[in-house]
């Protein structure tokens, strides 16, 4: 793992908050940093399709499994689980009882906003810096190749080819999140418009 510069401020809200939650986009390091940073920490994914459907059929049976330090990953597949933390935190106001991880939508920060108003703390993790990359031996000749090898940590952990990372990762991204988004009824035309966005940048 790449070390990350918002590890320490993780660690401090872990102390005064009962929850803290992470978001951010996908492959930004999300997963990797909690579980990294907390190994004695249950560690729930919400992406399990068996575990989604428990939380969201029987919310109050499926926390009652994880009583306390709880990694709850992806929580935006399973929002219901919300209004049922905070009373649970409510009653039993101990800090970092529950760390969550989520991608952003405002749809997911809305509902974090309202139902946990005071009771999480809220980071954004973002790809890698320029600067986390040097911390960790990692440079570059040009800025030119620090664009093309992109910031997204997996890439530089695992050593991929930028450019077939990144075209799945920009097929994963029209699949799944924008699809969720918005009624998307022509992707080669959606694929243009990103081509165009991308070619403007700066």
């Amino acid at each position: 793992m790449i070390p990350r510069s918002i590890t320490p401020e993780f660690l401090t809200q872990l102390n005064e908050y009962p929850i803290v939650t992470v978001l951010g986009p996908r492959q930004a390091g999300k997963t990797t940093l909690v579980r990294e940073t907390l190994p004695d920490f249950h560690y729930v994914s919400l992406e399990n399709p068996e575990l989604r459907q428990i939380a969201t059929e029987d919310p109050k049976a499926f926390l009652k499994q994880y009583p306390h330090k709880v990694i709850l990953d992806e929580i935006q597949r399973a929002p219901v689980l919300l209004s049922y933390l905070q009373g649970i935190v409510d009653n039993r106001p101990s800090n970092g009882q529950f760390v969550l991880t989520g991608s952003h939508q405002l749809e997911l920060r809305a509902a974090i906003t309202q139902s946990l108003a005071g009771r999480t703390g809220i980071l954004n993790l973002l790809p890698l810096t320029i600067e986390e990359l040097r911390n960790a031996n990692i440079r570059f000749d040009s800025f030119e190749a620090y664009i093309f090898n992109g910031f997204l940590p997996r890439v530089h952990d695992q050593q991929q080819r930028p450019h077939v990372a990144y075209g799945n990762y920009y097929q994963t991204y029209v699949e799944r999140d924008v699809r969720q988004l918005i009624q998307l009824k022509d992707a080669s035309l959606f694929e243009k418009f990103i081509k165009l966005v991308a070619g403007r940048v700066g």
